[in-house]
Parts: C-alpha cells; structure tokens; sequence
C-alpha cells in the first residue's frame, strides 16, 4: 500500500498564500500614486516651459499666447500647495521653426529661460514674429531639458507645454529621444496640435505626450481670444493705474524696468480692456514678483534692500531721504499696494462669476489658454496641488 505523501502539501499549501499575498500588496503600492509614497516637501514650484512654432503658419497661434498670457498666469497663481502655501511660478519661452534664426541652432531659440519676471516673458512674446520654416519638435524639447535650470525635487511641477502644426518626426533628434530625457528629469511634455484632432495624431504627436504620461490637445490656431465685458472692468482697470504707483524703482534697470511695467500694460489693453484686466488681476497676486528693481520687493526678501540702494539710483523724491525717512516711505508704498491688491482680488471673484456665466461653452473651447489651463490641472494633482 503507497503511503501520501502530505509534507510537501503541507508546505506548499501556506507559504503559497503568503508569496500570493505579498505579491499583491506590492502591486497594490505599485499602483498608487507617487505622492502618496512621496508627499510634497516645502517651498514648492511650479516650472514651464512654452515651446512655440513661429513659421509662417503661426500668427495666429502667437496671437493666442499675448493674448492668453495673464489668463494662464492667474490660474496658476491661483493654485495651492498641499499645505496652503502658494507655489514659487517660473515660466520659460523658446520658439522654433522660424527660418530668421541660425540654421546651426536648428532654427531654435531660447526667448527666456525659467524666470519669475512676467513683464520680461510678456515683452519677449510681444516681440516675436514668424518666418519659415523647419519644425524640429524634438531638437527644441531637448535643448529646453539640457539649458533650462530645472530643479531636481520630486515635489515640484515641471511641464513643457509645445504647440506647432508640422509632423513631430522631423529633424535629427528624435522625440522619443527627447522625451525619455525629460521623463529621466521628471518633466511632463504636453503637446499642442494647431490644427485638425486626429491629423495630430497620425503625425505623432498624441505618441509624444504619451511618453511622459502628458495631455495631447488639439486647438484652432487662427480663433481670436473672446473676452467677456463685466461691470468690474473699469474699477479694476483703474486700480491697477493707482497699484503702479506703488512701485519703487532702484538699481542700474531700475528705471527701464518701471518703464518696461507701464509696456507691457500698453501691450496687454492693446487686446482690450478685459485683458488689461486679466494682467491687473496677475499684478495683485504674489506671482508678480519685481525684487530686482522695485523696493517694497525687494525690502520682503531683504532686509538691507532699502538700505542699500544707492541714492542715485532712486527716484528724485527719495534721492534726499535717510534710512529711517526711505523705511517709513517704502513701508506707506507697501501698504497702500496691500490694500489695492486685496480689492482687485475681491472684485475679481465677482468678475470671474460673471464671465463665467455670460461666456457660451463654445467660446472656451478650442483655445491655447483652455487647453493649458486643462492639462495643468489635471497633472499638478500628482503634486498634490490644489485649486479653490
């Protein structure tokens, strides 16, 4: 008579369920999302990059960006880290494609790199036109990884945002090339077809994103920004022109700076007054920073700024002012933008409820500033960012 042979069931039987289990659980963990591993640390950023095609075929695509510009910047600086805290906002522009710059560059060029200096990005997008040209999504995304200061924190929020209407394949780098690297660097890519939804994707531009787990979006490059009147406008509007007055230039680039501010108002209201209004909105919020030439910037982040600040470099009414006189001066200026700042962003709550309701679905729809605004969203969740 065979005798069982029941060691190895018994063996088998509850160590299987065990290995069973733990393969489980660490597919579970898997599948979590980073930051609930990871939760974000302090002093969080959000950084991007806009990568614009300025062929020929783009005018209108560059005429969505002025135009869209303090739209894109109010959202972001309304957003939230985890904690409460707002986020630290640096944005970048390179354009492509335009047969104006050097072949040796592959028709490439850094406008401004990662910076919190919005008057600069504005005065460089206002400046840019189109010409050509010679496409070369890969070569500008990777020239945007390798000269680009981007950080190295898991915590922080890093897009690249490129819009173009020409095959994604062309030129001597490849975008998958470039994509691994920016996935490498913890860098979202996001593409921004100008033109026809699933042409955009036959030429490989839906593959791009997908690369790096970013959002494919298609938009009608040649639509004009719809800007919605609201009662607020004008009061708003003229706060702004009482904010201005609340800057103190210093420095060697502080007059062309204070200067440059008043521009780029110009270039912001040459689209309308609601647009005016959208950049007014940006200016009270504390995504526009100016300490490198603006005192009461400057004084938040360091005590000696007043201090100082050479008397030549002031404004005539400072020029005969001592210490004590300056710090009391700056600190009336700082004030006085306080309480400005804190009614553009009452007024504006009402504004955006007003649009919000007087704008037909169509109109959002379809835009460069829409779809953006979209896809930051969407991924600054895994950052644990925020928006209320």
């Amino acid at each position: 008579m065979k005798t069982k042979n029941t060691s190895t069931k018994n063996f088998v039987g509850p160590y299987s369920i065990i290995i069973v289990a733990l393969i489980l659980f660490a597919s579970q963990l898997v599948a979590q999302p980073h930051y609930i591993k990871d939760p974000p640390g302090d002093n969080q950023s959000i950084m991007l990059a806009l990568l614009l095609d300025t062929s020929n075929s783009m005018d209108g695509l560059i005429d969505q960006a002025k135009s869209q510009l303090w739209k894109i910047v109010n959202e972001l600086a309304a957003a939230k880290c985890y904690d409460g805290k707002k986020p630290n906002i640096r944005i970048a522009l390179y354009e492509y494609g335009n047969d104006g710059l050097p072949s040796s560059e592959g028709y490439i060029r850094q406008v401004s790199g990662l910076t919190t200096d919005l008057d600069l990005i504005s005065e460089k997008l206002f400046s840019m036109t189109t010409n050509g040209g010679n496409e070369f999504c890969g070569m500008v995304i990777k020239k945007s990884l390798t000269q680009l200061d981007w950080s190295s924190s898991h915590s922080d929020l890093k897009l690249i945002f490129i819009a173009g209407n020409e095959p994604f394949t062309q030129g001597s780098v490849s975008y998958n090339l470039a994509c691994g690297l920016a996935k490498e660097k913890g860098v979202i890519v996001n593409t921004i077809f100008c033109g026809n939804f699933d042409e955009g994707i036959s030429t490989s531009w839906k593959n791009g994103a997908d690369l790096t787990g970013g959002t494919y979006m298609s938009i009608e490059q040649n639509r004009k920004t719809v800007f919605v009147p609201t009662p607020y406008d004008a009061r708003i509007s003229a706060l702004n022109d009482q904010m201005n007055n609340t800057y103190i230039y210093y420095g060697k680039s502080g007059v062309s700076k204070k200067e440059m501010q008043s521009r780029q108002d110009r270039n912001a209201e040459s689209y309308g007054l609601s647009n005016k209004v959208d950049r007014a909105v940006s200016k009270s919020s504390h995504a526009y920073q100016n300490s490198s030439w603006d005192l009461v910037d400057a004084s938040k982040n360091d005590d000696k700024a007043i201090a100082n600040a050479e008397a030549e470099e002031l404004p005539a009414e400072m020029k005969g002012m001592s210490i004590p006189q300056r710090k009391e001066y700056v600190k009336q200026k700082s004030d006085e933008r306080a309480k400005i700042q804190e009614e553009i962003q009452s007024l504006n709550k009402q504004r955006q409820e007003y649009i919000n309701s007087h704008t037909p679905q169509e109109s959002q729809d379809a835009m460069l500033d829409a779809a953006m605004i979209k896809a930051i969203k969407e991924q600054a969740a895994g950052k644990r960012f925020i928006w209320k």
